[in-house]
């Protein structure tokens, strides 16, 4: 007997539902099986998206707001739609057969699994949410409209698959720069982020100042953004290597680090993320070395890597 149906036989037999034992089972088969593909605190689709997918995509991504270990996978139609409760389950069943499903999957890891099943199609009749553990269901969150269900999916992952009790540093960190992430790729001030949680609102979080915060966040950005092989700034650096005359390399790349940087400032004013004009004296000079400081460590990252 394999692994997961002997979980599911331990569920029954502790008297568990058996749908929704069966169903809990399927989905986190599915969750295992793409697992490496997976980037915990990011939501990642399953398949390549079709131009009809990416606004739902977009718009799920800008409102769900993941803790840092939490799993999350978006199934467009042509996953999801092949993914269907058992057929007696009707009170978890939120879209007619033949209709296009969107729906998104959140797994929080533990010894006793929680994972959330939502239903985000603007074409369901039923857009809304099922939270199941250990082989039951403990609750299903319906919504009006699909708008209604995008927006309020934040509040139910927090309330119910956000990680508990004190986070570590890198904890932090991460949580901070995949909200900063979203923001900057969708150019959106209302993607959601707890104060709490993130370490540029509560810098002591990880005993940082908040000028301190400021610099490591768009450093760990930028960090990011050059190691990813095909994103514009990996490929602008590899052409600026290229170069045969290097005092005007030197100059290149310097402006492209700091136009990068002041992107990342730009939008924290734009967005009101960050209040510049409450600056102290010493924090207007702390915010200078800081530039100085965080521009010539990106330079030398760079020229240091091959």
């Amino acid at each position: 007997m394999d692994s997961i149906s002997e979980k599911v036989r331990q569920w029954i037999a502790s008297g568990k539902d058996p749908r929704s034992a069966h169903w809990q089972a399927g989905l986190e088969a599915m969750m295992d099986l793409f697992d490496p593909y997976l980037d915990p605190g990011r939501l990642v689709p399953l398949q390549p998206l079709e131009d009809k997918d990416i606004p739902i995509y977009k718009a799920i991504l800008e409102t769900a707001d993941l803790s840092p270990n939490l799993k999350a996978a978006f199934l467009p139609p042509s996953m999801a739609g092949s993914i269907k409760p058992p057929e007696s389950a009707e009170e978890i069943k939120r879209i007619e057969d033949g209709k296009p499903s969107y729906k998104i999957l959140v797994v929080r890891p533990g010894r006793e699994g929680r994972i959330l099943c939502a239903e985000i199609s603007p074409h369901a009749e039923k857009p809304g949410a099922d939270i199941f553990q250990s082989g039951a269901l403990l609750g299903t969150y319906d919504y009006p409209s699909h708008e209604e269900c995008v927006s309020g999916l934040t509040q139910t992952l927090r309330s119910h698959l956000w990680t508990k009790g004190k986070w570590s540093k890198d904890e932090h960190q991460r949580y901070t720069l995949n909200w900063f992430e979203k923001v900057m790729r969708l150019h959106s001030n209302s993607v959601p982020v707890d104060h709490n949680s993130s370490y540029l609102h509560s810098p002591t979080l990880i005993k940082a100042d908040k000028i301190a915060a400021i610099f490591l966040l768009i450093t760990d950005y930028l960090d990011k953004r050059l190691n990813a092989s095909e994103g514009d700034l990996h490929h602008a650096v590899f052409s600026l290597k290229n170069m045969e005359d290097k005092k005007e390399q030197n100059t290149l790349m310097t402006e492209l680090v700091e136009s990068s940087i002041l992107e990342c400032l730009n939008l924290m004013r734009d967005f009101k993320i960050v209040n510049f004009s409450e600056f102290t004296n010493k924090e207007s000079d702390q915010f200078k070395v800081e530039f100085s400081r965080t521009t010539a460590g990106m330079i030398g990252k760079i020229q240091n890597n091959p």
